[in-house]
């Protein structure tokens, strides 16, 4: 089936780069974890943990900018325009996509051929990003649980005292660890399951052609022959 054009007014500049400094803090942040848990050779231990730091606190930071700025910058928020609203409503339920959900399940699951067309994101992928600002919440504050400056302080000792141990909160906090894994994957997955256009557009900011959606008939209404 043809699919709907991919637009740079989908994924503005600033959400393409926070998309970016999401990816290498992930990375950076699970390759870090795995030696902190299994430090299998000696003497790389305190960059680890510096790293890991860091990343941590860009993570929550990139995190806590790309939410203020999704009610700031507009974006399209569907596919197959160039019509802007505020970024915050491609998360929200639309019109363009209600009643969608589970024909978008019977898609990922190769129960059907065609994905519904509208709204930028499908059902699942809203769920999923509007789930994982929580999830780097909770991660954070289990490190911040762990991290010696403020494992005393009021209520990152209070959690350690209410789970058992530090050690019962370093067990959660590396649990979440393959929980991100599994979100990255199933991102991936989520995002190119009808072709590369998405990475190609998130990576490189390029424009796909396809089919041309209008946001005020909720339907399509052409198809723009944009190279690829």
């Amino acid at each position: 089936m043809a699919h709907l054009a991919h637009y740079r007014q989908a994924h503005p500049l600033p959400f393409v780069i926070t998309h970016w400094i999401n990816l290498v803090s992930m990375i950076l942040l699970i390759l870090t974890g795995f030696y902190i848990h299994f430090p299998l050779f000696s003497g790389f231990m305190g960059v680890a943990r510096g790293a890991h730091l860091f990343f941590a606190f860009v993570l929550v930071i990139n995190m806590v900018f790309r939410v203020i700025a999704a009610f700031f910058v507009k974006s399209a928020p569907d596919g197959g325009t160039r019509k802007l609203d505020y970024d915050f409503k491609g998360f929200l339920p639309q019109k363009d996509n209600r009643h969608q959900f589970g024909a978008w399940i019977a898609y990922y699951l190769f129960f059907k051929k065609e994905h519904p067309l509208g709204g930028k994101y499908g059902v699942p992928q809203k769920l999923t990003y509007v789930a994982i600002p929580l999830l780097i919440l909770l991660i954070a504050f289990t490190g911040f649980s762990l991290w010696a400056p403020t494992s005393v302080v009021g209520p990152f000792a209070a959690f350690n005292a209410l789970v058992g141990s530090m050690m019962v909160t370093r067990i959660i906090h590396f649990f979440f660890m393959f929980v991100f894994i599994i979100f990255m994957l199933i991102h991936v997955y989520l995002a190119n399951i009808e072709g590369l256009a998405p990475s190609k557009m998130m990576f490189a900011w390029k424009e796909h052609g396809g089919l041309v959606y209008d946001p005020e008939l909720h339907n399509i209404v052409g198809e723009d022959d944009l190279e690829d």
